[in-house]
């Protein structure tokens, strides 16, 4: 496989982070270098990890995942967009907004945008790829979309307010439903 492929894997995987980072920069809830960093480290991280998962864990364990991976993307980006609609909706300008760069809304997020990877890395192993190279590619790539998204988002989000962070739960909400569809249409 080469490197070119390797890449447009990469960046079709971290599309699903790009957009959930957009929706995470537009709440203002992850402000700062600290945070911003944990989300784009811990989405990178993850979208590395989970081919290496998929490539180790052969067929018969994937099928079991794959009956489900959609729903739990499905549910755990919905439990996180609509926090972000009740928080963009809350009428008190000076509420406490979530870190999202902590705790098991890290975690939630991390496995939503990284469930496909897991996928990848089964079709890799059955194409006898190599995991190692291109699983770095793909953490790297994805940290790096992550991080851009977070920038934008953070824009986005000074210059229209809670009106951007409703609609970044909206976004959250069907990127989860695109991966049900998705998955439902195959």
């Amino acid at each position: 496989m080469s490197t070119v492929e390797i890449l447009v894997i990469a960046v079709a995987l971290a599309m699903d982070a790009l957009a959930v980072s957009i929706g995470i920069g537009t709440s203002g809830g992850a402000r700062g270098f600290r945070p911003i960093f944990r989300l784009a480290f811990h989405f990178g991280l993850f979208q590395a990890l989970m081919p290496v998962l998929g490539w180790a864990a052969g067929t018969a364990f994937a099928h079991a995942i794959a009956a489900v991976d959609h729903w739990v993307a499905l549910g755990l980006l919905t439990f996180v967009g609509l926090r972000m609609i009740r928080s963009g909706l809350s009428p008190d300008g000076s509420r406490e907004r979530p870190d999202p760069s902590r705790g098991w809304a890290l975690l939630a997020l991390s496995v939503a945008v990284s469930i496909d990877a897991f996928a990848v890395g089964l079709s890799l192993a059955m194409l006898q790829v190599r995991i190692v190279y291109p699983s770095i590619v793909i953490g790297v790539v994805t940290g790096a979309l992550s991080w851009l998204g977070l920038a934008v988002g953070h824009q986005l989000g000074r210059h229209f307010g809670a009106r951007m962070e409703v609609a970044g739960g909206l976004l959250l909400i069907a990127i989860g439903v695109r991966i049900l569809l998705e998955h439902l249409a195959e």
